[in-house]
């Protein structure tokens, strides 16, 4: 009976063995995830900081701070505290990691520490019954030949179970010191990050150090750069004005399209229904199939869209949907985002708005359409250049440019080249990408771009 408990005993141990090393690997993998994702973040704010940096110190350059300037430093510290925040969920990540794997090991102690012990009461049992009279009499006990038979596989499995035994003993250790390695390796690269980020906490300090010196020099400037803001917000207007324009002409005209395909598509109707029955039915299948083929398109991506007049046609619909993918390519192949999108504020009076991003890029650097679509404007607006796109019922705003490759009702491709980046109004070399949907609205240009 001893015997047998030994065996049921030691098969629980070695599922509990399989189950503890299948729940540490799947741990393991998940935990290893979020590390890459937190590990990929980090490398991408690093690189934006650097960026941001070097375009400092060429802006720093000129005698005067700007608002581009004072912009760069505002979007340098807050992603040096999304870098900082992130930096923080990595420890914490290490510590919840830490404390699994030392749990883990507590837990593989005692398994093996079990294990141990029922191979030593196997082994015990075995050396009492160690004599061939005991295991005979064993055999020849049994009631019947079937008996006999399950009485020798009973011995050669318990045999097994001490060979089993053994290997089990041999992988626990093995997987117990490659555990004490892994959170040797975690507590090491615990001290580095914890490093790291009083790194980037003393950065920190230095760039709102920076961003003090930088206001404290534009408001010895209050007037200039208040007149600057206000022919910035001038322009601003100018803009919302010119698409404002552009989306009414553009739905007009959408309308005046739509309106002429289905008074043609009647006349058709009424022509074919004048001969035959059979022409009518055809005649109604025509009819419809424009606004058909369009439902289909929408249905097969997935997506219930109400009717807008710029998806009247196949192309617009398209278009659209494809935009809506918001994976565009940048209108620059290089650059950093030096003002973003929103409301910007450089002190308690000197506040702006900014309906787009603003990308530091040598002057001529080619500037390419970030999507397929229709060119819409190409002109000037206070002082400007700029080209705006249609893409089904959205807008794409080209601005700062110091020359223009297009002319309007040119159809583009993802990455045509559009023209050259030129100096914005304060001076700096940059471009300004906007994106507006149908209603006129604004939309954060860094939602719809690829992630550099």
């Amino acid at each position: 009976m001893n015997n047998l408990k030994i065996l049921l005993g030691s098969r629980t141990v070695q599922k509990n063995f399989f189950a503890l090393v299948l729940l540490m690997g799947l741990s393991l993998n998940a935990l290893s995830q979020s590390k890459e994702e937190l590990q990929k973040k980090e490398d991408q704010l690093r690189k934006e900081i650097n960026e941001l940096s070097q375009n400092l110190i060429k802006i720093q350059k000129n005698k005067k701070s700007s608002l581009a300037q004072a912009a760069s430093v505002q979007r340098k510290i807050a992603a040096r505290e999304e870098l900082i925040r992130t930096i923080n969920k990595r420890v914490r990540l290490l510590d919840e990691t830490i404390y699994q794997n030392e749990l883990e090991i507590y837990r593989m102690r005692k398994e093996l520490d079990t294990l141990k012990q029922q191979y030593a009461r196997s082994i015990a049992f075995a050396y009492k019954n160690r004599s061939n009279y005991q295991f005979l009499n064993f055999l020849f006990s049994a009631t019947s030949f079937n008996d006999a038979l399950k009485r020798v596989t009973y011995l050669k499995s318990y045999r097994k179970l001490r060979e089993t035994q053994v290997n089990n003993i041999v992988k626990t250790q093995q997987v117990l010191q490659q555990k004490i390695g892994t959170l040797t390796t975690s507590k090491n690269e615990q001290s580095q990050v914890l490093a790291t980020q009083k790194d980037q906490l003393q950065d920190l300090e230095e760039d709102k150090k920076q961003k003090d010196i930088v206001v404290k020099e534009l408001k010895s400037q209050e007037r200039e750069v208040t007149a600057l803001i206000r022919k910035k917000e001038k322009q601003r207007q100018q803009m919302k004005n010119t698409i404002a324009t552009i989306l009414a002409r553009e739905k007009a005209e959408a309308e005046k399209a739509a309106r002429l395909a289905k008074q043609k598509a009647e006349a058709e109707a009424k022509k074919q229904a004048a001969s035959t029955a059979t022409a009518k039915t055809n005649t109604t299948t025509t009819t419809s199939s424009n606004n058909e083929a369009i439902s289909a398109m929408a249905s097969s991506n997935n997506t219930t869209r109400t009717y807008n007049v710029l998806e009247s046609t196949e192309e617009g619909l398209e278009m659209s949907i494809n935009f809506e993918k918001r994976n565009l390519n940048w209108p620059v192949s290089i650059g950093t985002v030096i003002v973003p999108f929103g409301e910007y504020q450089v002190s308690e009076k000197l506040k702006g708005k900014n309906d787009g991003i603003e990308i530091a890029v040598p002057q001529g650097t080619s500037v390419k359409s970030v999507a397929d679509g229709k060119v819409s404007y190409v002109g000037d607006y206070g002082g400007d250049q700029a080209v705006i796109i249609r893409h089904g019922k959205y807008l794409t705003v080209y601005s700062h440019l110091s020359s223009v490759n297009v002319s309007k009702n040119q159809e583009v491709k993802a990455g045509t080249l559009l023209g050259h980046s030129g100096i914005s109004t304060d001076g700096e070399e940059s471009i300004l990408f906007m994106v507006v949907n149908d209603k006129g609205n604004f939309l954060n240009p860094t939602y719809w771009l690829k992630s550099r």
